[in-house]
């Protein structure tokens, strides 16, 4: 089990006020962190997921993670809200039968282009 996954970003408050924003339609909630440093994101499953600002001479390094939902609707919403707060397009909703007979999915690159993938894997 995964208790937490922490991603580098380049701007802090800038995807802190991204994540909360298209966390928000999951039912994701900023659970903690400290100014300039950290936020943790739950996630649910005491699972956290963290960004945490790179020192200004490094480069962060593109992760991918993906959040499993309950619905095909979330996975829209997250996906809407994503791109209209500027995430760019890596995927749009829909059926990934190249991954599971079941996977349905989103993807969107983050203010860091991270790949930040939503997806559910049940017939629904």
């Amino acid at each position: 089990m995964i208790d937490h996954v922490t991603s580098p970003v380049r701007n802090l408050q800038v995807s802190k006020d991204f994540y909360t924003a298209c966390f928000e339609v999951l039912g994701f909630n900023l659970e903690f962190g400290e100014e300039n440093v950290f936020w943790a994101f739950n996630t649910g499953n005491a699972t956290l997921f963290e960004i945490a600002q790179c020192s200004q001479d490094k480069e962060p390094t593109a992760v991918h993670i993906a959040f499993r939902v309950d619905s095909k609707e979330a996975i829209h919403e997250f996906y809407e809200k994503a791109i209209t707060l500027g995430a760019k397009d890596n995927g749009k909703p829909g059926p990934r039968p190249q991954y599971t007979p079941n996977y349905y999915a989103a993807f969107v690159l983050d203010p860091d282009d991270n790949n930040i993938e939503v997806m559910i894997d049940k017939a629904s």
